[in-house]
């Protein structure tokens, strides 16, 4: 592999990782802030006043982290991936642009009516700000995730010139990728929201610091966990059944399926993947978890890297068509373990709460849930990684590979040296962004206010 291309793959793994540190939360949290602002317009009840205001301190600070990573990522399409720029150019333009347009300006100008409109707005004007706020961040992820639904199954286009130009729009908004892959990411972000809410809750419980206040964002956050890691898992599910028709290849290196399985096909709970022999060295594999996976059903084989690489060669011509399978493999156990533990955290504190327990009275479960804010970033990023890795050596499947999308004429010292200063710059982002985070965690409810707050009695903490 060419140094340069080596640089800028590594380049994008580490931008898009970072970015993809704040933006899930930032999706998620708008609409948990969104909840408990409405809760205070209908019931006059200060306490969730003051949560809005807390948490919202919290969104702001991932924002603006998540706008900046972002911009810096889009600097580095033009400079080290030109030609896949010019390629996707006439496909992207329109979703990239309606998202900037309208889901940015919803953002960006209702989240000003949000930070400035408090006591100047009616209350009901203002929570709606943060509703549309909510909705911005919908609609960007959904237009992003179109663009990257075309790069995983491209559709509704027509090749000119050497590039894909657009030839249906409504075929890229019912791209069957979009819709296993949009509510499977949202729900993620969903996810990713009610662990922030409820581990810092619960640090706050823990910590003595108005307990009963945070007892209350504490059931809204595990209810949130509980219902979207639930809804994250089902669409999982239904994004693996498409992806064995869709993307064969990503799912057999997922699997580190070197042949085609028989049927009914175990899952490989775990190995030490070999490509350079093409085999598994201790392998734990659970019967009929595979087809169950893949089809939904205790039977049917699933193709093999071996069987799909001679595919790929009699289609595409002579090439290695198999991407890394080891990172691909273990990102997917990693993303599946931390997403059931996701689940069972959520679930439990959810049955706690269907049989009328007090969850701020759980020591070691607030314990675990301090802890487990951290799971979703593993599964976001593990994720993401399994999804972009499974798809080499294809940048767009089928059309473009990877070392033909990165610029021909930027050298590899320039992209070393911008790899350098990206990652410092990021690491410096994350670190102010974590340092931030838990200041405002430690000052809590009196980083901005100090008025009495009503007492509210333990008992009352089993209803929102």
């Amino acid at each position: 592999m060419a140094l340069n291309l080596l640089l800028a793959r590594w380049q994008f793994g580490v931008t898009t990782v970072f970015h993809f540190f704040f933006v899930p939360v930032t999706i998620g949290l708008s609409l948990l802030i969104a909840v408990l602002e409405t809760i205070y317009v209908r019931r006059g009840d200060e306490a969730y006043r003051r949560l809005a205001e807390f948490f919202g301190r919290l969104f702001l600070v991932n924002f603006a982290l998540g706008v900046v990573t972002g911009i810096l990522q889009e600097f580095q399409f033009g400079m080290n991936w030109s030609s896949y720029s010019r390629f996707v150019g006439d496909v992207f333009g329109a979703p990239l642009a309606v998202e900037a347009l309208l889901a940015f300006f919803l953002e960006s100008t209702f989240l000003g009516v949000w930070i400035f409109g408090w006591d100047r707005i009616s209350k009901s004007l203002h929570a709606a700000s943060m509703w549309l706020v909510a909705l911005g961040t919908l609609i960007s992820a959904f237009w992003i995730l179109t663009a990257n639904s075309f790069m995983q199954e491209p559709v509704g286009y027509a090749l000119r010139g050497g590039r894909a130009e657009m030839t249906d729009f409504l075929a890229l908004l019912g791209n069957p990728q979009l819709w296993v892959e949009f509510p499977h990411t949202v729900f993620g972000a969903y996810a990713t929201a009610g662990f922030f809410m409820a581990g810092i809750s619960a640090y706050q419980i823990l910590r003595r610091h108005h307990p009963d206040l945070f007892a209350r964002s504490l059931r809204l956050g595990v209810l949130f966990a509980a219902v979207f890691s639930l809804l994250v898992v089902v669409m999982g599910h239904a994004q693996a059944v498409h992806l064995v028709s869709a993307q064969p290849m990503k799912m057999a290196a997922s699997e580190a399926l070197w042949q085609t399985s028989p049927s009914p096909a175990p899952w490989t709970l775990v190995a030490i993947p070999d490509s350079a022999n093409q085999r598994n060295y201790l392998e734990i594999q659970i019967p009929y978890a595979l087809s169950l996976l893949a089809y939904g059903r205790l039977s049917g084989s699933v193709p093999g890297i071996e069987q799909l690489q001679a595919q790929a060669v009699a289609r595409y011509g002579p090439g290695d068509y198999v991407p890394p399978v080891g990172v691909t493999f273990w990102s997917f156990r990693l993303m599946v373990l931390a997403g059931t533990l996701m689940l069972l955290l959520g679930l439990y504190g959810a049955v706690l709460l269907w049989r009328g327990r007090d969850l701020a009275a759980r020591e070691r479960y607030l314990r675990l849930l301090v802890w487990a804010i951290a799971l979703p970033y593993v599964a976001n990023a593990t994720g993401w990684l399994m999804t972009e890795i499974g798809r080499q050596p294809w940048v767009v499947t089928g059309l473009l590979k990877t070392a033909d999308a990165v610029s021909p004429t930027v050298s590899a010292l320039d992209v070393g040296l911008s790899l350098a200063l990206f990652t410092l710059l990021y690491s410096l982002m994350a670190a102010a962004d974590l340092h931030l985070t838990l200041k405002y965690v430690r000052l809590g409810l009196e980083g901005r206010e100090s008025e009495e707050v009503p007492e509210v009695g333990v008992e009352s903490t089993l209803g929102l």
